[in-house]
C-alpha cells in the first residue's frame, strides 16, 4: 500500500520545467534620460539657479546670520556641546539673550573672568563625606539651595541626624550610614571630604581610628574620585602648621609638628592627606583642591566637644565657671560657619589647587574671647584657670592673601555678628540639670 501512494503523490506533483535555461528579462531602459528630461521641462534649471543666487546675495549682505543660533519661544537652542566645553565659551554664546549676562556685561563683568557661583546653573551630583557634621551640614544646605543633588556620607561618630533630617523629604537629597575607612561605589561630580572628628575630645578618643580615617578614608575617597572623575576636595587644618614658628601663618610654611605627641594623630593625619591628595592630583590626574581651615563656630557645634568657643558658650549658660587653660595669652581667629562653607565653595569651583588658608585674619587672645562671651550671655560669668594642655599652639592667625587674590574671598561676619546666632542654637540644646562640667581645650 505505501509505495503505491508514494508513487501517486509524485505522479500529481508538477513536472520540472523541460527548459534548463531562461535568460533575464530586460530591464526597461531610458530611466536616466526620462529623469533628466523630467528636470528639463518647464525652465526648472533657471528657477534652481535663481535660487543658488538669492541665498548667496542675502548671507553675503548679512553674515551674522551664519553665527547666530536658533531661537525658539525666546530661548536659544544650541548644539549639544562636547566633552571638555568651555563654560566660558557657552557664556559668552548664550550672553546674546541673556538679560542676566547682559546685565553683567554693562556692570563691566568680562566673559574672561571666573563665573559667579550664582550663575553656573549645571545640576551636579555631589557626595559630602562627614555631612551630617558641624561644617558639612552647613555646605550641604548650600549645596541644596543651589539646585544640586548630595550624597552623605557619615558614620555619625560626632556627626547628628538632627542636622541633615530637614532635607530627608527632598528628593535631591540621600544619606548613607558608611565609614569612609571602608570603600563605597558611587557616582559623583564632585567630592567634598570633610569626614574627621576635628576636635581633641574626639580625635583623642580613638587615636588609631584618628589616623586611619585621615589615612585610608582619604586614599577610598580619591580613588573613588579617579574611578569616575570627580573633582575632590580635602577639607584639612590649620594644625597642620603646629604650633608656628611664622606668624601669622602662610600656605608656604611647613609647619613646626610634634609628630609622635597627643595630637599628631590629626596634625600628621592631615599633613599625611595632604601629601597623599597632591600624589593623585600629579601621578593620576585627579582634580583636587585643597582647603586649611582655621577655627570656625556656629549654630549645630558639638557642646561638649572641646573646642574653646563651644566650650565657654556652654559653660556660660549653664552657670559654670569659664574655664581658660595656661595664662590666657594663646591666640585664635574664629571664622562663622557660612564664611567657611563660602570659601569651600569658591575653591571647589575654581582653577586653583591650593592649598588655600581659610579663615578670619582677626585675632583674639583667649581672655578676649571670654569677654565677648560674657557680653553676649552673662556679664556676670567668672573665669577659672587650669593648667594648659599639652602641645597647644600659643599663636593662630591665618594669612588670606592667596585666598583673595585667587578665589576673591574674605570672611564677612565678624565675631560679635557671629556668635549671637551661635548662642541662641546652644540656647535650645544645652542642658541645664545634671551635667557633668564641661571638658575643654583652647583649641578649634
Amino acid at each position: 500500500m505505501l509505495p503505491s501512494l508514494t508513487h501517486r503523490r509524485a505522479e500529481e506533483e508538477d513536472p520540472l520545467p523541460t527548459d534548463s535555461y531562461q535568460p533575464k528579462r530586460n530591464k526597461p531602459s531610458g530611466r536616466m534620460a526620462s529623469a533628466l528630461e523630467y528636470f528639463l521641462r518647464e525652465q526648472r534649471p533657471l528657477f534652481v539657479l535663481i535660487g543658488i543666487v538669492m541665498a548667496t546675495a542675502l548671507f553675503l549682505l548679512n553674515p551674522n546670520l551664519l553665527h547666530r543660533p536658533l531661537s525658539i519661544s525666546g530661548s536659544s537652542v544650541l548644539q549639544e556641546r562636547p566633552s571638555g566645553y568651555d563654560q566660558r565659551q557657552l557664556l559668552q554664546r548664550e550672553s546674546l539673550v541673556s538679560p542676566q549676562i547682559s546685565s553683567l556685561r554693562s556692570q563691566g563683568f568680562s566673559p574672561g573672568a571666573k563665573i559667579p557661583l550664582g550663575l553656573k546653573r549645571k545640576s551636579m551630583r555631589i557626595l559630602v563625606t562627614g555631612g551630617a557634621g558641624f561644617v558639612g551640614s552647613h555646605l550641604v544646605d548650600r549645596l541644596i539651595e543651589r539646585g544640586d543633588s548630595v550624597i552623605v556620607l557619615d558614620n555619625f561618630f560626632t556627626g547628628r541626624k538632627e542636622n541633615v533630617m530637614h532635607h530627608f523629604s527632598n528628593p535631591q537629597f540621600e544619606m548613607i550610614r558608611h565609614d569612609v575607612v571602608e570603600p563605597i561605589l558611587l557616582e559623583v561630580d564632585q567630592i567634598y571630604h570633610l569626614a574627621c572628628p576635628a576636635s581633641p575630645v574626639h580625635y583623642k578618643h580613638n587615636p588609631v581610628k584618628t589616623i586611619k580615617t585621615n589615612v585610608v578614608g582619604t586614599l577610598n575617597m580619591l580613588g573613588l574620585a579617579k574611578r569616575v572623575g570627580a573633582r575632590f576636595l580635602l577639607t584639612s587644618t590649620s594644625e597642620v602648621y603646629g604650633d608656628p614658628l611664622e606668624h601669622p601663618q602662610r600656605e608656604s610654611y611647613w609647619g613646626n609638628v610634634n609628630p609622635i605627641g597627643v595630637r599628631s594623630c590629626y596634625d600628621e593625619g592631615k599633613r599625611t592627606a595632604e601629601t597623599l591628595t597632591m600624589d593623585y592630583h600629579r601621578g593620576a590626574g585627579v582634580e583636587v583642591r585643597i582647603a586649611r581651615i582655621f577655627n570656625t563656630y556656629g549654630p549645630r557645634m558639638c557642646i561638649d566637644d572641646g573646642r574653646v568657643v563651644s566650650n565657654f558658650v556652654a559653660q556660660a549658660l549653664r552657670k559654670e565657671p569659664m574655664t581658660v587653660y595656661g595664662d590666657g595669652k594663646q591666640t585664635r581667629s574664629f571664622q562663622f560657619v557660612s564664611d567657611l562653607v563660602e570659601g569651600l565653595m569658591r575653591l571647589m569651583e575654581g582653577d586653583h589647587v591650593g592649598p588655600f588658608n581659610l579663615g578670619n585674619p582677626g585675632e583674639f587672645t583667649m581672655l578676649e574671647l571670654a569677654e565677648v562671651v560674657k557680653e553676649v550671655i552673662d556679664p556676670n560669668a567668672r573665669i577659672v584657670f587650669r593648667k594648659n594642655t599639652e602641645d597647644d599652639p600659643h599663636k593662630r592667625k591665618p594669612d588670606i592673601s592667596r585666598a583673595k587674590n585667587m578665589l576673591g574671598w574674605e570672611p564677612k561676619i565678624s565675631l560679635r555678628e557671629g556668635l549671637p546666632m551661635m548662642v541662641d542654637d546652644f540656647r535650645r540644646r544645652v542642658s541645664y540639670d545634671g551635667k557633668e562640667p564641661v571638658k575643654s581645650e583652647n583649641t578649634i
